[in-house]
């Protein structure tokens, strides 16, 4: 099993910064992607930003050149760079991470963590 811890939520005002932190222990060697995914009140839970074990990234349109994903393979971390924060990314960030074994793939999910942008 994996299980995601995550930290570095909170409240900051629009235009502001956070940064997200997310560590991953257990059986972490099967992993083959990581990211963030996010739900505001009322809405689906959307894709944030994901990152491949090659290093290939993803992010959703509304984020692209304002949010930044990073891995820290060694450390089993993965990180997000929150910038230019706007109102509309207030929700509940989650990690995520996949693995599989045997052919079958497996999600895992933190357990999120508040992130809110108001004035």
């Amino acid at each position: 099993q994996v299980q995601l811890v995550e930290s570095g939520g909170g409240l900051v005002q629009p235009g502001g910064s956070l940064r997200l932190s997310c560590a991953a222990s257990g059986r972490i060697s099967g992993i083959y992607v990581m990211g963030w995914y996010r739900q505001a009140a009322g809405n689906q839970r959307e894709l944030v930003a994901t990152s491949t074990n090659g290093g290939s990234t993803n992010y959703t349109d509304s984020v692209k050149g304002r949010f930044t994903i990073s891995r820290d393979n060694a450390n089993n971390m993965v990180y997000l760079e929150m910038n230019t924060l706007k109102p509309e990314d207030t929700a509940v960030y989650h990690c995520h991470a996949a693995e599989r074994r045997f052919g079958i793939k497996y999600n895992y999910w933190g357990q999120g963590t508040q992130v809110t942008v108001s004035s």
